[in-house]
């Protein structure tokens, strides 16, 4: 068993609501973590077919059949529940009475949303962090091997080559998924998408670029762009609002939650591969990015991360924001330090008037600057709170 960050915020919210959600993409040990925390709960999977047609047909009779609560898994597959769950647990006082989870996310939300909003307590997991991973000696010591396998738990403790996993994941999210949320007709063109927006992580949301390249109109692909958010499979880094009487660029920049579905998507099997692969710094990117939001998604925190850029290109990678406290971060793939790696931090810090600055890198020294920028390694983002 791998220890989830997650585990203390679950069992927080637990005592705190009367009911927890537990979201986030498919395969991201969701049941096991359930399961593990809340082993005196029955574990109801309306998957199961007799389950399901209980549930859909006599929603209170199924209901009363556990009157201490119980772990409802694949839930948004019974929809009618909702009303008979919210009439439960406003009759109730008792804290953590029904843990709610399934995997298809824009489905959950939905109907809790109807029916359970304020009632509910939401934590999103997501894949392994360096963390998590660290702690029982799975952690790859070779970044460009991290970035082909990614975080998905399945490949490290079902031990499933990433190549035989991911292109099987991405084939049952885009038939099985996709069909539920949307009624998306043509599934080629879909996948057609989701590849090229793998082609793009790191870079500027451009949705009537993508528009044009796909043949489909605008609205298609904000739509689509919705998709992927609410299943965990991309998401979108907002600009900082604060412009220093500069022009900002306020398209947010796209990311994928793990960087093995990137690599997969873009047909890159192995770390020697990934070594001399042209977008391996905007890869090294998404990963970092992912363990920041990692981070405080397993707290259950607000993502409280944005970026910045100016209509010249003075670009900063990060900017977190603490209560206008502002720390901007820089993500380079090198090993080597250069003068070029502090010039957008220090253009902004004079721009801003902040005094700290963080630069994240491939290489092993650790520096203080004159500057105010602490020089680091990414990895060790597992020793330190940024």
């Amino acid at each position: 068993m791998i220890q989830r960050e997650a585990k203390k915020k679950l069992i927080d919210l637990a005592a705190k609501f009367k009911a927890v959600a537990v979201t986030g993409a498919r395969q991201t040990g969701k049941t096991t973590l359930i399961k593990e925390v809340f082993h005196a709960k029955p574990y109801v999977s309306l998957e199961n077919l007799d389950l399901r047609n209980f549930a859909l047909e006599d929603p209170r009779g199924f209901l009363e059949n556990y009157p201490n609560g119980a772990v409802l898994d694949e839930v948004q597959r019974t929809p009618n529940l909702f009303s008979y769950l919210q009439e439960i647990l406003d009759n109730s006082k008792e804290k953590g009475l029904f843990i709610l989870s399934g995997s298809n996310n824009f489905l959950l939300q939905q109907s809790i949303s109807q029916s359970l909003a304020g009632r509910i307590g939401y934590i999103n997991l997501l894949p392994f962090s360096i963390v998590e991973l660290n702690n029982v000696n799975l952690l790859p010591d070779s970044d460009d091997e991290l970035l082909v396998k990614g975080f998905y738990p399945p490949v490290y403790d079902q031990d499933i080559p990433v190549a035989d996993w991911c292109p099987n994941y991405i084939r049952t999210y885009i038939e099985k998924d996709v069909r539920q949320i949307k009624n998306i007709s043509d599934l080629i063109v879909f996948e057609k998408f989701v590849r090229l927006l793998a082609g793009r992580t790191g870079q500027e949301l451009n949705n009537l670029s993508l528009s044009n390249e796909i043949g489909v109109d605008v609205k298609t692909i904000q739509s689509w762009i919705g998709v992927l958010e609410s299943s965990f499979i991309i998401y979108l880094l907002k600009p900082h609002y604060k412009n220093f009487n500069k022009t900002i660029i306020k398209r947010p920049k796209l990311y994928f939650y793990d960087t093995s579905i990137v690599c997969s998507l873009l047909g890159i099997q192995t770390a020697e591969q990934m070594k001399s692969y042209p977008l391996r710094g905007a890869i090294f990117e998404t990963m970092v990015m992912g363990e920041f939001v990692k981070k405080r998604t397993n707290a259950a925190l607000p993502i409280n991360l944005f970026f910045w850029r100016d209509s010249t290109g003075h670009e900063i990678d990060l900017i977190i924001d603490n209560a206008g406290t502002l720390l901007p971060l820089e993500i380079k793939s090198g090993k080597t330090i250069t003068k070029d790696f502090f010039k957008n931090l220090d253009y902004w810090c004079k721009l801003s008037g902040e005094t700290k600055s963080v630069l994240m890198y491939a290489g092993a020294q650790s520096q203080k600057r004159s500057n105010g920028t602490t020089v680091m390694n990414w990895r060790e983002l597992m020793n330190k709170e940024i």
